[in-house]
């Protein structure tokens, strides 16, 4: 049995989706010798250096935090051995984790995951699981190795995708459920019961880094892939279409029965939504949002830009 209070331990996560975990191991009782999060962006209109979300719970628990900005860096690597880490938990940091910092705790590095691994490698799981039209999704906690999110994995923690849920709900789910699930990875790991499985990588797919680009719609898709880009892409980058020259952002979807209409044909358009023809399909729009304008009900934005049943929606601005 090892007591959590003599685990030296160090946390590296950069947003929100690591506070659930950090406050995990907070109330837990571990030695936290430091927390590693990214250096700080600039954010806003004005460009002002910001702290992560993780920086900021550190420093209101007098937490020492480094903020290296290459972990690689041998300095870097020479200032996380000085903390002589028993355990490095890693949830959303931001960098990948060379061999040699792999190897500097005694027991091991421990990743918090948002996939059921080993489905949705990569950066974006929570995302991609959406617009996949996933219906089930979770946390894995794993022992970390030097390939992208392929160590041994630990605990699986599963909950069911809504129908209607977007990715920014889903996230904050999961970020609770991934609290849950390090907890008791590091019950267990003190009570000396934790035991790794491999992955299989045939079962393996990858989920990039978002890009503003992915959140272009093809109307020449089905309704319900379209509902699943939208809900997948809020709030972050959005979907969007263009309404002749104009950027148009598509947001709070619905997907009903088929039409005859060309693909990116408005239907109709009330104050019960905007009604759009699709390659198999009709999907409801119910909020809308114009550049440099606030997301509106469609009762709302129609008030002030009416739209018309005939208008065409493409994905580019001189169609």
């Amino acid at each position: 049995m090892v007591q959590p209070e003599s685990l030296r331990t160090v946390f590296m996560g950069t947003p929100e989706f690591a506070l659930q975990p950090l406050e995990g191991l907070l109330a837990s009782g571990v030695n936290l010798v430091g927390v590693y999060t990214q250096p700080d962006r600039p954010k806003g209109r004005g460009k002002k250096l910001a702290a992560s979300p993780v920086k900021k719970l550190a420093l209101e628990y007098g937490i020492p935090v480094f903020q290296p900005q290459k972990l690689r860096d041998p300095l870097a690597v020479a200032e996380l051995q000085k903390l002589q880490p028993d355990l490095i938990v890693v949830v959303a940091y931001g960098q990948i984790l060379p061999k040699v910092v792999l190897d500097i705790p005694r027991y091991h590095c421990i990743n918090v995951h948002a996939s059921l691994l080993p489905k949705y490698r990569g950066a974006a799981p929570i995302n991609k699981a959406i617009i996949d039209g996933e219906t089930e999704t979770g946390v894995t906690t794993m022992l970390m190795d030097v390939g992208l999110d392929t160590g041994n994995m630990l605990l699986k923690y599963s909950l069911t995708i809504g129908a209607n849920e977007t990715a920014g709900q889903l996230h904050d789910r999961l970020a609770v459920l991934g609290r849950e699930a390090m907890d008791e990875t590091l019950s267990q790991l003190c009570a000396g019961t934790l035991i790794g499985e491999k992955q299989d990588d045939a079962l393996s797919c990858y989920a990039p880094m978002l890009k503003k680009e992915d959140g272009l719609i093809d109307w020449q898709r089905t309704a319900t892939e379209i509902h699943n880009q939208v809900r997948g892409l809020d709030p972050w980058p959005g979907a969007f279409t263009y309404l002749d020259d104009e950027v148009l952002k598509i947001v709070a979807t619905a997907v009903v029965a088929d039409s005859s209409e060309v693909a990116g044909t408005i239907i109709s358009a009330d104050k019960t939504g905007v009604r759009i023809a699709c390659g198999e399909g009709i999907l409801i729009v119910g909020e809308l949002q114009l550049p440099g304008r606030k997301r509106l009900s469609a009762m709302n934005f129609l008030s002030g830009r009416p739209l018309f049943p005939g208008t065409r929606l493409t994905n580019n601005s001189t169609e």
